[in-house]
């Protein structure tokens, strides 16, 4: 950040003029200092001694300088100092949201309900903690077939109105064919899309662009190593986050259609499939992580902070840049500067006394 102090300008000016009685003081002091060299100059002249005695230069007039300067600090202080300054403005961040919705995501072997309500819970706390500002999420929701829900957007309502219609269940339902498939391939094809459709309709991007793949592996199919690749390609790390457990679960049977005579399908049980994500993972250029072996909110800052890194500039941005509390800090300064010269117990008085007088300034300028 550089401040350009050209365009110094006070919010209010009015109190610059009691900048006349620090200057009245410094003059004085200047005077007082050149009184006291006269004075050790005749008194080594009037003493005879043996050592040669010596004077200091100032003396204890080190902590009036130092109580004179911090006034003038405070005083600017007041006047409200504003400058503009050049911030470099980082890029955000665009997270696509890759969400498995296939059956056996209905498995209730994680705590508070199945793995689909987890997943939500934890999308919920990925959108809470970015700061919104220049990031950017879209989702996509994936099975055997895949269907898009938010494009990327900068609006979080329109992020959460979505959460909140998917809370309970994936709208992949469990009497259709196509639910009872994890094509991870496809939802990573579905992920590319919606970024070249926003690349189609505003342009390129500074922005880091990052997958977040949100699924348990459960029977994946797909040439995943080739979705990899052209995600790679196109600079988009895929960060897996794994929900479920490897002991598992029984999928819910799906209802019957009516007048539906045959017998009902054993059970299948559902196991997250860690060792295929962390290969999904790895081979996308990402990191595998996996709900309830670390907190929520931990997995969204990992996430974000490493997508972060990988930010572009957007360039220079000028911003007004208040500076009235460098002054009160230099104040500050020079009064414990000040305090180490003191000699006598009225100056210690007197320092208390400004001190008292700066923080009374400081709580009318805050206020």
């Amino acid at each position: 950040m550089g401040i350009d102090f050209d365009t110094l300008r006070f919010a209010a000016p009015q109190y610059l003029w009691l900048l006349v009685a620090p200057g009245v003081l410094l003059v004085g002091w200047f005077w007082q200092l050149a009184a006291r060299r006269r004075d050790a100059r005749r008194y080594r002249q009037h003493r005879r001694l043996p050592v040669r005695e010596r004077f200091p230069i100032f003396g204890s007039l080190v902590f009036w300088l130092c109580l004179i300067l911090a006034s003038a600090c405070v005083i600017v202080a007041l006047s409200r100092p504003t400058a503009t300054a050049a911030l470099v403005r980082t890029a955000g961040v665009d997270l696509v949201v890759l969400q498995d919705g296939s059956a056996s995501m209905r498995t209730a072997d994680v705590p508070g309900g199945n793995r689909w309500q987890r997943s939500m819970r934890f999308l919920r706390v990925l959108g809470e903690s970015l700061a919104w500002r220049d990031d950017r999420m879209a989702m996509a929701l994936f099975a055997h077939i895949a269907a898009p829900q938010v494009r990327l957007t900068k609006d979080p309502n329109t992020f959460f109105f979505f959460l909140d219609h998917l809370a309970q269940d994936s709208p992949f339902r469990m009497e259709d064919d196509t639910t009872w498939d994890t094509n991870i391939e496809l939802g990573i094809a579905w992920g590319m899309r919606l970024i070249e459709k926003d690349t189609e309709i505003y342009g390129k991007s500074p922005n880091a662009k990052v997958f977040v793949l949100v699924t348990d592996g459960q029977a994946w199919s797909g040439e995943v190593a080739r979705a990899l690749k052209i995600a790679r390609t196109n600079d988009v790390p895929v960060f897996v986050v794994g929900v479920g457990t490897t002991l598992g679960g029984f999928i819910p049977e799906p209802p019957k259609k009516p007048n539906d005579t045959t017998p009902p399908e054993p059970p299948i049980r559902a196991s997250l499939d860690r060792a295929s994500l962390q290969l999904v993972a790895n081979t996308g250029g990402g990191e595998y992580m996996e709900l309830d072996r670390e907190g929520d909110r931990e997995i969204a800052n990992r996430i974000i902070d490493a997508a972060r890194r990988r930010a572009g500039s957007r360039g220079l941005e000028a911003s007004n840049e208040e500076l009235y509390w460098r002054f009160l800090l230099a104040a500050a300064v020079l009064m414990v500067a000040g305090l180490l010269f003191l000699q006598e117990r009225v100056e210690l008085w007197l320092q208390a006394a400004g001190a008292g007088v700066a923080l009374a300034l400081v709580w009318v300028l805050t206020r």
